[in-house]
């Protein structure tokens, strides 16, 4: 059964054996987000990558960055006759280096670094409008946006036991419950990061024609011996 909000408190309330009283809808509140960050920053996702397109000017060296941007992958431009060129990732020490002189339009930008939490700088700086693709991962979405909702999340949809676990660890951890019931339940999350990152950063980024049908390994005894 798909997570909502509403049975995911009452499952965590039931599992703790512990009601409404002590673990308020705030307090799940708190819990449940802090459950959804721990899944989100130990396993990468595909439900988290994004694409979002803007345009370089021309003398202007800062690329706005999207506000639900968690982590960049790559960076890609496309020049007036179509053709692609990706970014190479640099320190804004080597861009000062490299291009001293930001204000001047250049040409064709080559390198990108992180400038502040808000903006991305180039260089060389453009000397026309480009269009550039920024591939990064999101902010992901919270069972918590839509509170009244049945459509759920990514994660609470396919991977209940993951987000339930979670939860559970941060639940114990805020009762100040025994200790090995938060050991347990560390133990069973863990378990289901494993197969989930499996799942996710091996087995859906395989192509069985390209890598081949994965296959375990048997143990097979000559008859001989």
């Amino acid at each position: 059964m798909a997570y909502t909000l509403t049975n995911l408190q009452t499952d965590i309330r039931n599992y703790t054996e512990v009601d409404s009283n002590v673990l308020s809808d705030s307090v799940l509140s708190t819990i449940i987000k802090n459950a959804e960050n721990k899944i989100y920053r130990d396993t990468d996702t595909d439900d988290d990558r994004f694409y979002a397109t803007s345009n370089l000017q021309a003398g202007n060296r800062y690329v706005t960055i999207p506000t639900d941007l968690r982590i960049i992958r790559y960076a890609q431009l496309t020049d007036s006759s179509g053709n692609q060129v990706y970014l190479e990732q640099r320190d804004t020490s080597f861009m000062a280096e490299y291009y001293d002189t930001p204000g001047t339009s250049s040409g064709l930008p080559k390198y990108y670094a992180n400038w502040d939490a808000n903006y991305w700088v180039v260089a060389p700086t453009p000397d026309s409008t480009y269009l550039i693709t920024l591939a990064y991962n999101k902010q992901p979405a919270s069972i918590l946006d839509s509170p009244g909702s049945t459509a759920g999340t990514y994660t609470s949809n396919k991977y209940q036991d993951l987000l339930l676990y979670a939860c559970l660890i941060e639940t114990y951890a805020y009762l100040k419950g025994p200790a090995d019931m938060l050991q347990y339940y560390t133990q069973a999350y863990q378990q289901a990061q494993q197969s989930y990152a499996i799942e996710q950063q091996g087995r859906r980024r395989r192509d069985e024609y390209t890598d081949g049908v994965i296959r375990t390994p048997l143990k097979s005894v000559n008859p001989s011996q």
